[in-house]
């Protein structure tokens, strides 16, 4: 006689999450993205009803290392952080792959690195390394045929076809709406499943990308404090964006709160006040399962009897 795992510990598989992806995309609903920079912020998305979560590259930097969004952060600990959050969570995760840490041939690695670790969805960027946030000045970029073939060789390379290759490109801010709306074109015809055109300044920029690309799935990135107007989702959907992303936001309100919490603790030398917003000790365990793995070692020592 054997047990068999709850249904809490038994992992949807990576290929039924980018099922799960692309099938969002063609909903006809926007699909509403959050970032996380670990497992716990998975976890945290998946809790609150979400349909996917990003993998925050910028997020990821801040949170993890203590770094700005300038490129010092690799493919291997992007790939760690990647691998934990898909362990942890059931969601489809999209992860910032920035421009691939290299050429094609790192493309095509970084492609299969991050597929096989389970990723359902790969944005990947037309700046030159080392590549910055989306929302800072002073990007340079890499000539267009040369991210046409980063694109192409990314397609190539998945192994799932439902794996979503997300193109982006940070035109906008250096050389301006026109060339940015061109690049996305070429991205588009060199094999790019959606397209993220970053940094728009206005809802007129906005709605005329929507225009543009009409029937392709958009990434709208909103961005607090960035350059992007912060339009809901409703209005952005109606513009023609299909994915709308929060990169930062669950790590800057998590930020937020930690600071005005330590400064209590230094301030009064006191939790106790503090229960109304901490998560309790019951659900802290809930959410990291505690009971769930403690069910199934005494369902798999109980099926096979007594000691012998």
């Amino acid at each position: 006689m054997s047990a068999e795992l709850p249904p809490a510990l038994a992992s949807v598989s990576p290929r039924d999450r980018r099922a799960r992806l692309r099938a969002a995309l063609v909903s006809g609903t926007p699909l509403l993205l959050p970032g996380a920079s670990d497992a716990a912020g998975a976890l945290l998305v998946e809790r609150a009803g979400f349909a996917a979560v990003y993998a925050t590259g910028a997020g990821i930097a801040n949170a993890q290392f203590g770094l700005p969004d300038i490129g010092l952060v690799s493919q291997s600990e992007i790939l760690g952080q990647l691998s934990r959050m898909v362990a942890a969570a059931d969601l489809p995760v999209v992860v910032d792959a920035d421009t691939g840490y290299g050429n094609v041939p790192s493309v095509i690695r970084t492609v299969q690195l991050f597929e096989r670790a389970g990723a359902s969805g790969l944005q990947l960027e037309d700046q030159a390394f080392p590549k910055r946030c989306g929302h800072f000045d002073g990007h340079t970029l890499i000539e267009q045929r040369e991210m046409q073939a980063k694109i192409a060789a990314a397609a190539a390379a998945r192994e799932d076809a439902n794996l979503v290759i997300i193109a982006r490109t940070d035109a906008r801010g250096p050389l301006g709406l026109d060339e940015a709306l061109r690049r996305g074109h070429a991205y588009l015809a060199a094999g790019a499943d959606a397209l993220f055109v970053e940094a728009p300044q206005s809802v007129e920029e906005l709605a005329r990308i929507g225009a543009e690309f009409a029937g392709v799935p958009l990434v709208a990135n909103i961005v607090e404090g960035g350059k992007t107007p912060a339009v809901p989702v409703d209005g952005l959907h109606e513009l023609g964006f299909s994915i709308v992303l929060y990169a930062n936001f669950l790590m800057r309100v998590m930020l937020h709160a930690g600071h005005a919490a330590l400064v209590h603790l230094r301030e009064t030398g006191e939790t106790a006040s503090y229960a109304d917003r901490m998560l309790t000790w019951q659900d802290r365990q809930a959410m990291f399962r505690l009971g769930d793995f403690g069910a199934a070692e005494d369902a798999f020592l109980s099926s096979w009897g007594a000691d012998r």
